[in-house]
């Protein structure tokens, strides 16, 4: 199934914008999992299960296991999701790209190792560097368009042609050359909505990752009222810190949850 298939098809089911992102930092990890052999994977574990059914997707952030060599881990993350809830796509969050025969690489290292549905590439490198990534036809190759963080403004803001800034022509490029395998989406922060609504305007209903609510300040109400498409969905609005560490107790599974059901409920609010 397409990647974007299966994204409407879970967002219909759980009634879901939300994206969790299971970024795991071993500081904040629950004392009574630190005697497990494999704790990262035992702390994802938890939040999956108590989490499936209010998501439309899960992301992994690849520096929160490769720093701490628990890739094995982030494998079995993945697999217990395709495994226990097959209906729920995986978002590897690499922004990976390089020359082309360096990128196919990064292809394998996604869908082939890590067996993700979806991935984040960087764009700087233009479209020799991103086409064996759409070429995936199946999966969701999301591109970095307008960041969540402080210092995005350093250079996706510079106008750089016809008076439009950098963001735009990213934006402008996914719609008119890049997305003939209807594959793309691009990553736009919540932390600015005003650049998400003139995106959104620029690319109908294409589907954003929307990284950036919780820790991080963004606005629930003004992300989807800045991004929702013609369809009432059009964005994988994720949240980490917020969900996943919202109890460093053994409870730490039924807080997650809570929040994670009251984020999507607020997402749901303003659809």
């Amino acid at each position: 199934m397409k990647f974007l298939d299966q994204l409407a098809d879970i967002t219909k089911k759980n009634n879901s914008l939300l994206c969790v992102g299971l970024d795991p930092d071993l500081e904040k990890l629950p004392a009574h999992l630190h005697s497990e052999k494999a704790q990262v994977f035992a702390f994802n574990r938890e939040i999956i299960d108590a989490t499936h059914d209010l998501v439309c997707a899960y992301k992994v952030q690849v520096a929160f296991y490769s720093a701490f060599a628990k890739e094995e881990e982030l494998a079995q993350t993945i697999t217990y999701i395709h495994e226990h809830y097959p209906q729920v796509p995986v978002i590897l969050d690499a922004k990976r790209n390089d020359i082309s025969n360096t990128a196919s690489l990064y292809v394998k290292e996604a869908f082939d190792r890590y067996k993700a549905d979806a991935v984040t590439v960087n764009p700087f490198m233009g479209m020799d560097s991103l086409q064996p990534f759409l070429e995936q036809k199946d999966k969701g190759i999301m591109i970095l368009c307008r960041t969540s963080n402080a210092g995005a403004k350093d250079l996706q803001d510079l106008k750089i042609v016809d008076g439009k800034p950098l963001y735009w022509h990213i934006a402008n490029k996914a719609v008119k050359q890049w997305n003939k395998n209807n594959n793309v989406l691009l990553v736009i922060g919540a932390t600015y909505p005003q650049e998400l609504a003139e995106i959104r305007a620029l690319t109908n209903d294409m589907t954003f990752l929307v990284p950036g609510v919780g820790a991080q300040g963004g606005d629930i109400e003004a992300t989807v009222r800045s991004g929702i498409n013609s369809n009432g969905a059009g964005l994988i609005i994720n949240s980490s810190r917020t969900i996943i560490y919202a109890s460093k107790e053994k409870d730490f599974a039924v807080a997650a949850r809570k929040i994670a059901e009251q984020t999507r409920d607020q997402i749901n609010q303003f659809r």
